[in-house]
């Protein structure tokens, strides 16, 4: 796999769900959302606020550094995988 780093400084904030955080689900989708935000979701379906939660760009890496591959992702863009198996797919937003 190759390995980037996101422009973005690692203390960035990004989005991500409890599930990841405290390791019960794997990262499955990436949106690098149009106001420059990265997200970071599981297989979950119907999350809510409460679900949510906020940590550094640094913090995700360590749970999975697998998403560096995706880390060039552009604005609008998203990318998603089966499972932690799978290569990471680039969907586009057009």
């Amino acid at each position: 796999m190759n390995k980037k780093n996101f422009q973005e400084p690692l203390d960035t904030a990004v989005i991500t769900t409890k599930y990841i955080v405290f390791g019960n689900s794997p990262i499955l989708y990436v949106f690098h959302d149009e106001d420059g935000v990265w997200q970071f979701h599981g297989p979950e379906e119907n999350i809510n606020e409460d679900d949510a939660a906020i940590i550094r760009l640094d913090e995700m890496i360590k749970i999975d550094d697998s998403i560096l591959s995706v880390s060039d992702l552009p604005v609008g863009w998203q990318a998603m995988r089966k499972d932690i198996y799978s290569d990471w797919r680039i969907v586009s937003p057009y």
